[in-house]
């Protein structure tokens, strides 16, 4: 490719130019980010100040104290004769990456980020259960559209951040208001584009299977459930930023566990690099459950594309089902009943490491069926 065709309107790359320029721009982002860390360095000298409390547990109203500290960090500033360089704003990337140990180590980083996961599969879960059914509902009938669709399409205007202490009264401080308040972030985006996902399936199709004498039920199956579902998958992957930012709002609340909960903490304590070691974690979940979302939609819709379904299509989509149901089971049941009083989680991990299984099966068999046709 000429390098002026590199600036052509909706011009495409190669593979490997993508994997080049991909790669470049990594070094430049990693250059420009450790240029304004330096920048942003300071000075500080090398002193025993005191032995005091960490600044993240000042008494704030203790003015004295404060007061005592300012004197001597001004003292020891004046009568400094060696310094080191600090990043109190902004880590260099070797210093995030140094601050993953005792993130591992000593903060139990898995530990609050497994507590966040969950929590973003149970609101995903909750408010895929409650849009996609009311949603369609609003879609096809015009009495439903006609009550609902204004209230529907106010509820995007809502300023959700406001209504936390709403959510406190309702359910409390632990995770079933965490739950509910993602939930409920989800809801009011994907309600209103379900039922506009509904009204946007075409007339020739409808009308195509009312000639064959289909009746409403099988009108909504064979048409309605296929069209939407398959860009209700791209709008739901679109919610992955969204819930996340709503998972640290409502970690923010009860600071006890989760990543919003260990982002506070360490913010609060003056630890920038491991804010940031911390940020990149859930950036690499939040492009992990992307690429899953694209996988999921690939295998459950393949009419999308592909044009015949290929041998494994129904192996994978079997495992697939088999571990969204028993999420949705998981979730239904925990809303009841104390999942730990009967074992389901004892329960969860075969049935889950089973479907995998099948699906790694209707895997194998789909890399065989195009090797074979490659052949």
């Amino acid at each position: 490719m000429n390098f002026k065709d590199l600036f052509t309107l909706r011009g495409e790359l190669s593979k490997p130019q993508s994997w080049i320029l991909g790669i470049i721009g990594l070094i430049i982002f990693l250059i420009t980010w450790w240029l304004f860390a330096e920048y942003f360095s300071v000075d500080r000298p090398i002193a025993d100040l005191y032995d005091g409390p960490r600044p993240s547990s000042l008494d704030e109203r203790n003015h004295a104290f404060l007061d005592s500290i300012d004197r001597a960090d001004s003292l020891a500033l004046a009568n400094a004769t060696e310094f080191e360089k600090a990043y109190p704003l902004l880590p260099t990337p070797p210093q995030v990456l140094n601050a993953y140990k005792p993130l591992l180590t000593e903060d139990r980083l898995v530990f609050h980020t497994i507590q966040s996961i969950w929590l973003n599969i149970k609101g995903y879960l909750w408010a895929i259960l409650i849009s996609i059914p009311i949603g369609f509902v609003i879609g096809l009938y015009p009495l439903f559209k006609g009550l609902f669709s204004k209230q529907v399409d106010a509820l995007r205007y809502l300023p959700l951040t406001a209504l936390t202490g709403l959510f406190i009264v309702w359910f409390g401080i632990e995770d079933k208001m965490k739950v509910a308040f993602l939930a409920f972030g989800i809801i009011v985006y994907l309600l209103p584009v379900v039922a506009q996902r509904v009204r946007e399936v075409q007339d020739v199709y409808t009308k195509t299977v009312f000639t064959l004498g289909a009746t409403n039920w099988q009108t909504i199956k064979t048409v309605y459930i296929p069209a939407v579902m398959s860009k209700v998958m791209d709008d739901i992957r679109v919610l992955t930023a969204i819930s996340w930012t709503y998972i640290i709002i409502a970690e923010l609340l009860n600071k006890t566990n989760g990543v919003g909960a260990l982002i506070y903490q360490k913010a609060r304590g003056g630890q920038v690099e491991k804010v940031f070691a911390i940020l990149f974690v859930i950036i690499l979940i939040g492009f992990i459950q992307d690429r899953l979302f694209v996988y999921i939609d690939k295998r459950l819709m393949p009419f999308k594309t592909a044009n015949t379904v290929s041998a494994g299509i129904k192996e994978s989509q079997y495992g697939i089902y088999t571990i969204l149901a028993f999420l949705f089971l998981t979730v239904l049941i925990g809303a009841v009943v104390n999942l730990s009083a009967i074992k389901w989680w004892m329960i969860l991990p075969i049935v889950i490491v089973s479907a995998i299984l099948i699906i790694l099966y209707g895997e194998l068999k789909i890399f065989n069926a195009k090797r074979a046709l490659n052949a």
